[in-house]
């Protein structure tokens, strides 16, 4: 039930090739009539059935359970618990304990589905007033009215270059005093003259041009002659070139004028975005609120700092959550850490102010996963419940009042990242204000096993044109996707070297990382 729990592999059902899956389907009879099972034994209550698992021929790595059929009910999970031979509860596998009591069993919504109910659920929530936010507390938030310009842009001709300003056809006589940007309106020019100016400098009044600092040469008497560049293909070493009429310098209102609509509602504050508001004078924005998120880590084995020790793990979901949840647009108000138990997060989600609740772990039907009793017990409305994704199959979203909502994630950490980009980042799109983002295929570098029923999310880098597929991509391990540009929408089946694949590019794409694990 919460961040890392996965760690066991045996349990990692989403971590297997087709070939296994077909050679489970053919020994599957064999296995039910016997009731035997390689690798664990066995836990209570459990018989024969598509749930019980074979290792991986001689490789000691994640067993992989018979999938059930497309449409028919997915298992939510085994409901052992911390009965499971390493204390791991919460898992992503789909193991079917052959328990009588159907609740335990769900039909699972397709993967583009959750993804159109997560942005619907979004829509249904009344939309926040918009606030007016300082610039420097705008950045990722989305404009809720057009920004129109406060002024001309430049509000006066300004110096394009640093050299001299200069009045009619030199030579020119030079003044001793020079224009500074920032300066107040420097004295007007006369035919014949010229002061330095700096760019960005105020342009004097009856200024013909600017002349660049390398294409002028002041002679011993003070007077400035323009220098002709030398032409690569030309003898010729100097000269007096024309001066063109307006050279150099940006005329007030070049870039707009006042009153110009420079960016629609809608659009999101970039850096870019920060800059040009300045410049058109603005100190505050109007803007869309960023939905409110609490985070809910759950687990009684989880270690916020030092090393692994006596059957206790790291969390890896309570530092990553946060960070990723602001890049979606989230402003993360609370991290909790709950540990397993049910009146705490009864009483946390019922007195959460939160627009979005995210619960790590406890989505499965184990003794200590709580999420599912207590969304019953507050007459919460599940909108999914289970998604045919791997990994990160026993992931939900509830709507637990009227402007609220709750996305329980799996607790292995992929299968979080999964959840997360499933449910999460549309709910919290839509409830930003933020556009969806544009859908790209890339051709794969290489095959890639998949589902035979699901569609599976695979880490990838972006080589030139290809997506490469990461390896260490099991529901509990994050070392893939720590150096992924996106995630690969793999169809059932799998896919072949060089078929197209749907992309989710990752928040930091663009950050350059060169790191491959291929």
């Amino acid at each position: 039930m919460t961040a890392a729990r996965g760690t066991r592999d045996s349990q990692d059902a989403d971590d297997f090739d087709v070939e296994e899956a077909l050679a489970l389907v053919k020994e599957g009879s064999a296995r039910a009539s016997s009731g035997s099972e390689s690798g664990p034994g066995p836990g209570p209550g459990r018989g024969p059935g598509p749930g019980n698992r074979a290792p991986r021929s001689g490789s000691g790595t994640p067993a992989a359970p018979v999938p059930t059929p497309q449409g028919e009910p997915h298992p939510h999970t085994t409901s052992s618990g911390h009965g499971t031979p390493d204390g791991h509860k919460d898992n992503d596998n789909n193991t079917d304990n052959s328990s009588t009591d159907d609740a335990a069993r769900h039909k699972a919504t397709a993967w583009p589905l959750a993804r159109t109910a997560a942005e619907r659920a979004a829509r249904s929530v009344r939309r926040p007033a918009p606030v007016s936010v300082p610039l420097d507390a705008a950045l990722g938030l989305v404009i809720a009215s057009p920004l129109a310009a406060l002024t001309d842009l430049p509000s006066f001709d300004t110096s394009a270059m640093d050299g001299w300003a200069v009045a009619g056809p030199g030579p020119w006589d030079v003044r001793g005093e020079g224009v500074l940007a920032g300066h107040t309106q420097p004295a007007a020019l006369t035919d014949g003259e010229a002061v330095r100016i700096a760019t960005g400098a105020r342009v004097p009044q009856d200024a013909t041009a600017v002349l660049r600092s390398e294409h002028g040469r002041v002679d011993d008497k003070g007077r400035l002659h323009a220098v002709l560049p030398q032409a690569p293909d030309s003898a010729r070493a100097g000269g007096s070139p024309n001066v063109v009429h307006g050279q150099d310098i940006r005329p007030r209102g070049q870039e707009c004028r006042s009153g110009d609509q420079l960016l629609p509602v809608g659009v999101l504050v970039t850096p870019a975005v920060l800059g040009l508001a300045a410049a058109a004078g603005y100190d505050t924005l109007a803007a869309i609120p960023r939905p409110r998120v609490e985070v809910l880590v759950l687990g009684d084995e989880l270690l916020t700092e030092g090393l692994p020790q006596e059957g206790l793990i790291r969390d890896a979901l309570g530092p990553m959550l946060p960070p990723w949840l602001h890049a979606l647009g989230g402003e993360v108000i609370a991290v909790r850490r709950l540990g397993d138990d049910a009146k705490t997060l009864h009483r946390t989600i019922t007195s959460s102010e939160a627009d979005l609740i995210v619960t790590t772990g406890g989505t499965a039907g184990g003794p200590v996963d709580h999420v599912h009793p207590i969304l019953r017990r507050i007459g919460a409305e599940l909108l999914v419940d289970g998604v045919k994704v791997r990994p990160g199959h026993p992931m939900l979203l509830a709507r637990t009042k009227e402007n609220q909502h709750l996305v329980g994630l799996p607790g292995n950490p992929l299968a979080a990242v999964s959840g997360l980009l499933t449910l999460a980042e549309p709910l919290l799109r839509v409830l930003a204000g933020r556009a969806a983002p544009e859908s790209y295929t890339l051709p794969l570098k290489e095959a890639v096993h998949g589902h035979p029923y699901d569609t599976r999310l695979i880490p990838v880098v972006l080589r030139g044109d290809r997506a490469m597929p990461l390896h260490y991509n099991g529901p509990a391990m994050l070392r893939g996707i720590a150096a992924a540009d996106a995630l690969a929408v793999v169809p059932p089946g799998g896919a072949r070297a060089g078929q197209e694949l749907e992309l989710l590019d990752l928040p930091w794409a663009a950050a350059g990382i060169e790191v491959c694990f291929t």
